[in-house]
């Protein structure tokens, strides 16, 4: 379901969905200075800002129809939890570049501890799919955009 509010300008609707991104940090240019930094922070740090950024993803899809807060809460709930993170990676994995899949990697391998209610490998792959989420996020917003676009939050 696409959010749509009235544009000022012309009051054609704007696909909200698609626009989310523009309300957090984002580089104003991409200098090496800024990827360099970026390049240095730890997979654990990126799935810290990816978790962010993939909460309110999905908070900012299921919005609309207005409804009681506990069926949104439920719904972003059954979304964001690692197991169906774990599923939306298995449909983005096709579509990433070389790149992609190397932040993948390390943001997987970065997961030690094991938790108590699921499996180690479902958890390294939550944890891959938020690196990966937050690293797109301050690179990439646009590509990051599109590979969300592709998931399907009503199957999951």
């Amino acid at each position: 379901m696409n959010l749509t509010e009235p544009d000022k300008n012309n009051n054609a609707p704007i696909d909200t969905a698609q626009t989310w991104a523009n309300c957090g940090y984002m580089l104003d240019s991409t200098t090496a200075n800024q990827l360099t930094q970026i390049a240095r922070l730890s997979p654990i740090a990126l799935a810290y800002i990816g978790d962010a950024v993939f909460e309110l993803y999905v908070r900012t899809k299921f919005l609309m129809p207005p409804q009681r807060m506990a069926n949104y809460h439920s719904q972003v709930v059954a979304q964001v939890r690692a197991e169906s993170q774990a599923v939306h990676l298995s449909v983005l994995l096709p579509h990433l570049v070389d790149a992609e899949k190397e932040i993948l990697r390390r943001g997987r391998n970065a997961c030690v501890t094991k938790p108590r209610r699921l499996s180690r490998h479902i958890y390294q792959q939550a944890t891959g799919l938020e690196a990966l989420i937050g690293y797109l996020h301050l690179t990439n917003p646009q590509r990051l955009q599109k590979l969300l676009a592709k998931l399907d939050f009503d199957s999951t």
